[in-house]
């Protein structure tokens, strides 16, 4: 009995060809769990459609997937003076934000990240003139940048894009590669028009991995269901029950991810308003479930455990029975599941 992730092969393959087919020379990215399916699965799947590099978030990630993929590994986290040092080989391409640390990186492959509007980690245009001498002593792959998913201030991604390309191009910094994060397939077409010597490669996770959501499913297999009345005990915590149904203790628990949710970034007064009533209800020990049974979400009868979750089903539903599965709404890229099966 498992958390499992169901997946659609076919349907998911021909996703991602439709993403390969939209952004030539794209970078597939396999970072943090393998959203959801895993390294060595995406690294199989970047194999498959014959990538020739693969983009990692960290050295640590780098180390295991080196084992599972042959070609040139892109390491994202730019790299620090004074890291831990982790034994790679030369085909792994490290990211770089500041010119010391392009210094320290004598004889390495890299990839110079520009400051754009994220303002996380770059190079600031004021510094482009010091790289000349720095990167003499390294290969360079080329440059990057990383741009944000929204842009509430109504500027165009392509325009800072060419803003950054005039700037490396006006300090006589090489302009063959850029590699980019977070644009259209038709802001790409029009960078790639107005620069034909520079190539630019997109680098893309979400949209390759998880951009049909119909191609894949969680699902929790129900271990055991047990009847109780209004007034009931039950749990760690010894609550009552606040009306008769059924205790159904579901595969999915905390070591899965289940009841952890990152932070959410709400617009709009309808998805504010519904954080505020979740958040009334959390108060009272009200919490919605992600597990799906008879065609509406299901509230957790207590918190999550370890690797199980108890949800309350009450007696006007159908009663579930052990070995059913319930589907979960959970997010990949915080999930870990017990067995992935494909259909």
């Amino acid at each position: 009995m498992a958390l499992s992730l169901y997946v659609d092969t076919a349907r998911w393959r021909a996703h991602q060809k439709s993403v390969l087919d939209q952004f030539p020379g794209l970078v597939p990215v396999c970072k943090g769990n393998g959203y959801g399916f895993g390294h060595e699965r995406l690294a199989d799947e970047a194999i498959r459609f014959g990538s020739d590099i693969l983009a990692v978030g960290t050295t640590y990630e780098a180390a295991r997937i080196k084992d599972w993929f042959s070609g040139d590994l892109l390491v994202l986290t730019p790299f620090r003076r004074g890291e831990e040092p982790v034994p790679l080989p030369d085909r792994v391409i490290r990211s770089v934000s500041s010119v010391d640390g392009v210094h320290a990186l004598v004889g390495a492959r890299v990839v110079i990240e520009c400051m754009s509007s994220m303002k996380r980690h770059g190079v600031k245009e004021e510094e482009l003139g010091q790289l000349h001498a720095a990167i003499e002593d390294v290969r360079l792959e080329g440059f990057a940048l990383h741009l944000p998913l929204d842009r509430t201030d109504g500027s165009d991604a392509v325009e800072e894009v060419i803003a950054w390309m005039d700037r490396l191009r006006a300090a006589r910094l090489p302009l063959h590669t850029m590699f980019v994060s977070h644009l259209r397939a038709e802001e790409l077409g029009r960078l790639q028009q107005q620069f034909p010597q520079t190539r630019f490669r997109a680098r893309i996770g979400t949209r390759l991995w998880l951009g049909d959501h119909e191609a894949t499913e969680y699902r929790g297999a129900v271990l055991d269901v047990t009847r109780v009345v209004k007034g009931d005990r039950f749990g760690y915590r010894q609550q009552k029950a606040a009306s008769d149904g059924w205790l159904v203790v579901v595969a999915g628990g905390t070591s899965h991810g289940v009841g952890l949710e990152a932070p959410k970034a709400l617009h709009g007064v309808m998805p504010r308003a519904k954080g505020v009533a979740r958040a009334g209800l959390a108060t009272v020990n009200r919490n919605l479930s992600p597990f799906v049974w008879a065609g509406k979400q299901r509230w957790f009868a207590e918190p999550p455990h370890m690797q199980v979750s108890i949800l309350f089903v009450p007696s006007d539903a159908e009663e579930p029975r052990v070995g059913d599965e319930l589907v979960a709404h959970l997010r990949h890229t915080t999930t870990q599941f017990d067995r992935l099966v494909d259909r």
